[in-house]
């Protein structure tokens, strides 16, 4: 089964897929807008991680909530829950890379 990394421990799809759903999971595309021209996963909010919307839209979210970011690799999404992480947001997982999600969802 394709498995995600998460932490230190692999999560299949469909235990990622049923994650999100019991936590009423945000999930958040953190690509440019060009990137996300050419498809999202359902859903997702955009945040484009370069342009620093990231930065300023997270005073809108709330921290209590669980939040699942992926990108083109997984490498600015990983950036982008470091930052969240730092900001106090618990409840915030790198899910990798929207080529490895797409059409799984």
């Amino acid at each position: 089964m394709f498995g995600f990394k998460r932490n230190t421990s692999s999560i299949s799809t469909a235990d990622l897929k049923k994650e999100i759903a019991e936590n009423n999971g945000i999930i958040i595309d953190v690509r440019t807008a060009g990137e996300r021209s050419g498809g999202v996963l359902p859903n997702a909010v955009g945040a484009d991680w370069l342009s620093g919307e990231v930065h300023t839209q997270f005073k809108n979210w709330d921290p209590s909530k669980h939040y699942y970011l992926y990108c083109r690799s997984g490498n600015r999404s990983g950036a982008a829950t470091s930052f969240l992480k730092a900001q106090g947001f618990e409840n915030v997982k790198n899910i990798g890379a929207y080529d490895s999600l797409a059409g799984l969802f």
